[in-house]
């Protein structure tokens, strides 16, 4: 749009010449053609200048022989027959009775009174050039100048010269660029006196289309475009041929005329400088294409490469863009360079810590399971059951926790833990040290995919472990059923809640083995690290534990804010990236 505004005063420059140009050619078209139709014209004007001018001529000599028929007549037969020109030549005076002519019978005496002629002479004393359709005499049609004859003050009459239609037409000069060109010639009255006409064709078939000739007498010295008699669009161009009395129309055809040419150059004013416009658009999107916009696309397409994670190597500096895009190009290469080493760096430390920190749950996990086997080596050395159970119930803890940190080392993530398959393993291991063989005791478990953040993971455990301690030693078979049975189920609710449930069958008789309580202690500190509460109570024959309680759902790391970091183009010298 700033290249359409910058080069809108040169296209307005362009546009007036080219309309001046466009007019001062239409002009010139103009003129041509009004010297065409003069110079084709021109021979007709010769003989109709000399035929007023023998009129005038012939004036003095029939005003000294008017009393004289003979002498009369012979001076006009006598004009007639020196001159190959005319054809008729005679004196009508006002009465209309003509005795003064060159027709083949001198002596007669010549009404003229219903002559077309005479009539328009009576009605307008003039001079005037008129179209008869035969002349005196049984003559053919021919082409009449009347010249009226004065005696002092006195009008006499009128001297008439005629030629033939076939004479002045065949003056009509068509030179060469001027094929198709037809010449009419009509008198100050608007009549026709000759036309160039084909074979069948009628003289008013050039003449334009619903336009009277005698309006066409102020548009001499001009050219218009009309529609013909015969619907045909034409140029016309008026000329006078005698002033005042014989006028020239040419009709033209547009495409001899030039007029076709015209409207191009005109239709050329406007259409070059819109082509000038649109070149200049043209040239300078593909100039800015070529030296920006690709550039810029191909610069986003590695931005954004880079921002979804295609990283293996900093993209390369564009080596053909202009000298700021390069120095964009090198200032992001080295922005990804750096990025890279420093992922690069970051991605081996946390990956040594994990490493670290699996290692350390791992020897964790080894030296619960070395107490445990001390415990377990201590136990067998003691004969005192309550000592025994006592000794089992540390045991069962040691082992949940060294199976919690089996889970932390094992897991891919460690700030992650899949608290289902944690509770899987601590259930089977403590069926298979609890449970004695040939038991008939049934253990159902119905655990959900549950991920717990470690906090959440150990407690949950540590609580399992002790409820279902409980269970599994308070469980009892019920009336009508084969044995006993616990189920362990953990669930998923909504608001993300989830929630453990321990439920064993209750015998016939209860249970005669005393607690000490520490396990109900525990279960209840274990809820409180939890953000819930446990509920015991008997439901039928069975025992429920169930604690609902809230899963903390891991909050995304905060980004830093990196509005405010600039990154130079290049490093200054002795400086490193």
């Amino acid at each position: 749009m700033l290249l359409s505004v910058a080069i809108l005063p040169v296209g307005l420059m362009s546009l007036i010449q080219n309309l001046n140009l466009s007019r001062e050619a239409e002009r010139s078209a103009e003129i041509a053609l009004l010297g065409r139709t003069a110079s084709a014209a021109s021979g007709e004007r010769a003989l109709l200048q000399s035929a007023l001018g023998s009129a005038d001529a012939l004036g003095p000599g029939v005003l000294d022989a008017m009393d004289q028929q003979r002498n009369c007549s012979d001076l006009m037969r006598n004009f007639i027959e020196r001159s190959a020109t005319y054809v008729y030549a005679g004196f009508v005076p006002l009465n209309g009775m003509s005795t003064c002519h060159s027709g083949p019978r001198s002596t007669a005496v010549v009404d003229m009174r219903e002559s077309p002629a005479y009539e328009k002479f009576v009605n307008e004393p003039g001079t005037l050039v008129t179209s008869l359709d035969s002349g005196s005499d049984g003559d053919p049609s021919v082409i009449q100048v009347m010249q009226p004859l004065y005696r002092d003050r006195e009008l006499l009459g009128y001297i008439a010269v005629a030629l033939t239609h076939e004479l002045l037409r065949s003056t009509h000069s068509i030179s060469f660029g001027t094929e198709g060109a037809k010449i009419a010639t009509f008198n100050h009255r608007g009549e026709i006196l000759t036309a160039d006409s084909g074979s069948g064709d009628s003289a008013t078939d050039i003449l334009p289309q619903g336009t009277e000739l005698v309006s066409l007498l102020s548009r001499t010295e001009t050219t218009f475009r009309d529609y013909s008699n015969t619907g045909e669009l034409r140029v016309f161009t008026v000329v006078p041929v005698v002033p005042g009395l014989v006028y020239a129309l040419g009709s033209w055809n547009p495409k001899i005329a030039g007029v076709g040419v015209l409207q191009l150059s005109r239709f050329g004013a406007v259409l070059f400088p819109v082509a000038l416009w649109l070149v200049s658009l043209a040239v300078a999107y593909f100039a800015v294409f070529r030296l920006v916009l690709r550039h810029i696309g191909e610069l986003r397409g590695q931005m954004r490469r880079f921002a979804i994670g295609n990283r293996d190597i900093a993209p390369p500096v564009l080596s053909d863009a202009p000298t700021e895009i390069a120095d964009v190009s090198q200032t992001f290469h080295n922005m990804a360079r750096i990025l890279i080493r420093d992922e690069e760096a970051m991605e081996a430390a946390v990956a040594e810590k994990t490493v670290l920190l699996k290692e350390l749950h791992h020897r964790v996990k080894n030296n619960l399971q070395l107490i445990g086997s001390i415990i377990n080596m201590q136990s067998r050395v003691i004969e005192d059951n309550d000592a025994k159970r006592v000794l089992r119930s540390v045991q069962d803890r040691v082992a949940a926790l060294a199976t919690i940190y089996r889970n932390l080392y094992q897991a891919e993530h460690l700030d992650a833990v899949e608290a289902d398959r944690l509770l899987g393993d601590i259930i089977n291991q403590m069926v298979n040290v609890s449970v004695e063989p040939g038991s008939n005791l049934k253990v159902v478990t119905k655990l959900e995919p549950l991920t717990l953040l470690p906090d959440q993971a150990v407690p949950l455990s540590l609580l399992a472990t002790e409820a279902f301690t409980n269970a599994l030693k308070y469980a009892g078979k019920p009336e009508g059923e084969d044995a006993a049975w616990v189920r362990v189920s953990l669930t998923k609710a909504e608001n993300d809640t989830g929630i453990l449930e321990i439920v064993n069958s209750i015998g016939e008789q209860e249970n005669e083995v005393e607690g000490t309580g520490l396990g109900s202690q525990l279960i209840e500190a274990f809820s409180t690290q939890l953000e819930g509460e446990a509920s015991f109570g008997i439901e039928g024959k069975t025992f429920v534990m169930c604690l609902p309680f809230r899963i903390e759902v891991p909050k995304p790391s905060v980004q830093p804010d990196i509005t405010n970091v600039v990154l130079t183009s290049a490093a200054r010298g002795g400086a490193r990236h």
